[in-house]
């Protein structure tokens, strides 16, 4: 259940709990023994920040992996679930004026990652496991550029498994770059 969005109200059904307050409860009790950690939906309006779906990542892979009942691998989520927790890493130790939010909007256009330091969004994340210019979906590009546009931010990295490249859409570069390259990078 990595790197997908939850309410509190959709997981009290889900697990036939009678009261939303013991969700949080237990939902805060995980983040604050650092075993999962939530991010918000970006909004420049507080409230609507509040109020909407978090995604939710865990801190280790080896436990989504131990803990999780699945047909199939799922290699996209699990890269998406590593990038999000170097970015909380990256973060705590050298960018500490940095907020990080996923992004998306009333036409399902998501971007993974939002990095805002201050009142600017300095960049835009996709994560894609892909090893092929041809293997990437339109979709993850349309949101980059929607966002992109909306937002007012020219940083645009898309994470691969193996691609890398740099092209240009609509007056803006996109950045390919492998996960195990952008591993390496602090920035």
């Amino acid at each position: 259940m990595v790197a997908r969005e939850i309410s509190f109200n959709k997981l009290k059904n889900i697990l036939n709990v009678r009261s939303l307050q013991t969700i949080k409860n237990y939902s805060e009790f995980l983040s604050t023994s650092y075993l999962i950690f939530f991010l918000e939906k970006y909004s420049p309006k507080l409230k609507l920040q509040m109020i909407s779906p978090k995604k939710v990542y865990c801190i280790d892979n080896g436990f989504v992996e131990a803990m999780s009942f699945k047909a199939s691998e799922d290699f996209g989520r699990l890269m998406e679930n590593l990038v999000a927790v170097e970015l909380m890493r990256r973060k705590s130790y050298w960018f500490k004026n940095q907020e990080i939010y996923y992004w998306k909007d009333y036409q399902q256009n998501e971007v993974d990652f939002l990095v805002k330091e201050g009142e600017k969004i300095k960049q835009l994340i996709q994560v894609n496991y892909v090893s092929d210019k041809n293997e990437i979906e339109t979709r993850e590009i349309k949101g980059l550029l929607k966002a992109s546009e909306l937002l007012n931010c020219k940083n645009l990295v898309v994470i691969t498994w193996d691609y890398e490249d740099e092209i240009s859409i609509e007056n803006r570069k996109i950045i390919f770059r492998p996960l195990w390259k952008w591993l390496l990078i602090q920035s």
